[in-house]
């Protein structure tokens, strides 16, 4: 009996925990977006040319980035690759993987970095204020 009882008010606890957790997460903004750092590493047993077949045949200019996710900048890093930075909301974060599994393995090595913009909070603390802008 004194153990039914303790089963009883642990699961009690649990199931008011597990509810508290659901509401809080309702709660949670649907505008809140991470930004992604991406590097596609060239494999340079290949040239640009016999890179860009495998892309375009692979699909990765019809599925890259996913619908939902924004391409903030895409920049050539010479004796790397490319480096992609994306924005979206943390639910997209799965289909983006697929992407680059599906349309850009073979053509790239990819390294995939969560990221998040920091000038905003060191911005007050530098003596030269200006921020380039392309």
């Amino acid at each position: 009996m004194k153990y039914s009882l303790l089963l009883a008010l642990f699961l009690f606890q649990m199931i008011g925990y597990s509810q508290s957790t659901d509401t809080t997460s309702s709660s949670i903004k649907t505008d809140d977006k991470l930004l992604l750092t991406i590097f596609l590493k060239h494999d340079q047993s290949m040239n640009l040319n016999e890179i860009e077949k495998i892309r375009t045949d692979q699909g990765f200019y019809e599925n890259f980035p996913p619908e939902g996710v924004s391409v903030v900048n895409w920049f050539v890093v010479m004796g790397v690759g490319q480096m992609v930075v994306l924005e979206l909301p943390a639910s997209k974060l799965a289909a983006v993987n697929l992407a680059i599994e599906r349309t850009a393995w073979k053509a790239f090595k990819s390294e995939i970095y969560p990221t998040y913009d920091l000038y905003p909070i060191i911005e007050n603390k530098l003596k030269n204020k200006s921020k380039v802008t392309y």
